[in-house]
């Protein structure tokens, strides 16, 4: 009698580890997927803005009056107010340059928020200003949207 509880209990405890593994796994996949999804976002804004396209740009964030970005030049709120901002300091494809990113992390705080960081690069004829950034994503029905962009330039190089 001992002998055959032993190994239902011994059973139903490897069934159990199995059960785990397998939410685990399937957890993990569908945040490596959700992080391609967000690097996709990243992809799609660098080509927005190479192609001096602020409009496309912008459709990566979040379109609402709750929208922030955060930088030197203090905080804007607002999707219109961003967008502002971005026509006010880049107003056409020269002063756009060329973006890019470098360091890219991303961090899922839950299935559909997560925060990443790294670098921005700009390459443009009179200067290459880079910096440092970290955006909070929500996924929305109609894909992943940045609802807070923090992002900072490093100094201008006085060599």
């Amino acid at each position: 009698m001992k002998s055959i509880r032993y190994r239902i209990g011994v059973g139903l405890a490897l069934v159990l580890l199995a059960s785990i593994a397998g939410l685990a796994l399937q957890r993990a996949s569908a945040a490596a997927g959700e992080e391609a999804a967000i690097r996709d976002v990243f992809e799609k804004q660098t080509a927005a803005w190479n192609r001096g396209d602020t409009l496309a740009f912008m459709q990566y964030y979040w379109k609402s009056p709750e929208t922030e970005f955060a930088g030197a030049g203090g905080i804007n709120r607002g999707w219109d107010a961003v967008l502002a901002r971005y026509r006010d300091r880049y107003p056409d494809a020269k002063a756009m340059g060329q973006l890019s990113f470098s360091d890219l992390e991303i961090k899922m705080l839950c299935p559909d928020v997560a925060y990443a960081m790294g670098e921005f690069h700009l390459v443009r004829e009179e200067d290459h200003p880079s910096g440092v950034f970290t955006v909070i994503v929500k996924k929305f029905p109609e894909g992943w949207r940045i609802i807070h962009d923090h992002s900072t330039a490093f100094p201008a190089d006085t060599k």
